[in-house]
């Protein structure tokens, strides 16, 4: 009845494009190799026989030399076998990563430790047996895991030995899903979706464990089936039930089912705040919002923030500073705003009703007039001049009438 780590969707070299600033995007690629030192940890506390990694180890078929040396490098630290099959992502055909003479080079002298399963037939274990079901194209077009449906190899397997079969697809009704910030194409082909697993079909019986990867959020499909998801959250939040930033520790025994007790390992926090405001008291609302999920930190969260509603000049201007804070703190800040300028009362009286300004006054009302005008590009240029008027007279004395 061994006791392994299910894990996937490494992906590393992944390279973080849209984050502009270089040191922060360093951040988030070393930490990629720095959570495996923490799946290390977990196996060595669980005393886990094995660590699975059901693809896309690599972000990609050619990953850079440095990177392939960290992750042989951070493997070996585990100190368990290790066995792997290739992605989507890392998928194992012709000139992959796997054929690479200096990945074999590297792999023998840092992590012998590291097991390729390129071959969809059982590998037997002292007290398990795998089923690898590894991709060999990036798109395939039949199920990788049909080959399992054939009844002699059922009867010819072990009978006392679970049966874990590896596998990285979509199932029926979701599959991967290639967040905004991701480079590349989608899962999908021509002919319906790529890399389906159609465990359906599976013969009953014939596994006690399907080990799954590509979708990045950890998610039970059946008590027997669980996509692991990604270790170190890589996207902003898609929505209920997908949680990534975990392992699973699992303890299966043959024709038994499996216990599986997910394990948090992310560091980075990925989240997303919508703010719609109605009036100025709501920027501050939205500014405990963000600070509460930045906990005090710097340099540890990523925040998709969209931005819509009302303030007025004072309040767009700190609003303005706080965006300019939380850029600095953020690894990332993805920002939509659609926050428009609306002058309060006493602002607009405070520019309009200057007795001895009367100037002022009147550039303020006929600005005042355009922007709640109909021609929205004049009203836009209108608002833009009446924060510059307020910020120019905010520390002119006015005249008593």
């Amino acid at each position: 009845m061994p006791t392994f780590l299910h894990t996937a969707d490494w992906q590393l070299g992944k390279p973080f494009a849209r984050v502009e600033d270089d040191a922060k995007r360093a951040l988030l690629q070393q930490e990629r190799i720095e959570v495996l030192r923490r799946i290390g940890t977990l196996a060595r506390e669980r005393k886990a026989a094995f660590i699975l990694v059901a693809g896309d180890l690599f972000d990609s078929t050619t990953p850079s030399k440095s990177t392939v040396a960290a992750a042989c490098s951070a493997i070996r630290e585990m100190g368990v076998p290790v066995y792997a099959i290739p992605g989507n992502h890392d998928h194992g055909g012709v000139g992959s990563v796997w054929t690479q003479p200096f990945f074999e080079l590297t792999r023998q002298q840092l992590a012998p430790n590291l097991h390729l399963l390129l071959e969809p037939r059982p590998i037997e274990l002292d007290s398990a047996i795998l089923l690898p079901c590894p991709l060999l194209r990036r798109h395939e077009v039949t199920d990788p895991t049909a080959w399992l449906r054939n009844p002699e190899l059922t009867d010819s397997l072990p009978a006392d030995k679970p049966r874990i079969v590896l596998a990285h697809g979509s199932i029926q009704g979701f599959g991967s899903q290639e967040d905004d910030d991701e480079l590349g194409a989608g899962s999908g082909t021509a002919a319906g979706i790529a890399n389906f697993l159609d465990l359906t079909r599976l013969p009953a019986g014939s596994c006690d464990y399907l080990a799954l990867g590509d979708w990045h959020g950890m998610k039970e499909i059946t008590p027997g089936a669980w996509y692991a998801g990604t270790p170190e959250r890589d996207r902003f939040p898609k929505g209920e039930g997908n949680q990534p930033g975990h392992v699973l520790c699992v303890t299966v025994e043959r024709g038994s089912a499996p216990v599986v007790e997910p394990v948090a390992t992310a560091r980075f926090g990925w989240h997303q705040i919508e703010q719609e405001f109605r009036d100025d008291s709501d920027l501050e609302a939205c500014a405990a919002r963000v600070e509460e999920l930045l906990a005090g930190r710097s340099g540890a969260d990523l925040l998709r923030l969209e931005l819509r509603g009302r303030l007025g000049m004072d309040a767009m201007t700190r609003l303005e500073t706080l965006l300019e804070l939380w850029q600095s703190r953020l690894l990332r800040l993805k920002l939509s705003n659609q926050t428009r300028l609306a002058p309060s009362d006493a602002e607009v009286e405070a520019l309009t009703r200057r007795a001895g300004d009367p100037l002022i006054s009147r550039v303020a009302m006929r600005l005042v007039a355009r922007a709640a005008g109909a021609d929205e590009n004049a009203a836009a240029v209108a608002r833009i001049a009446l924060r510059e008027l307020h910020a120019q007279t905010a520390g002119m004395p006015r005249a008593l009438s």
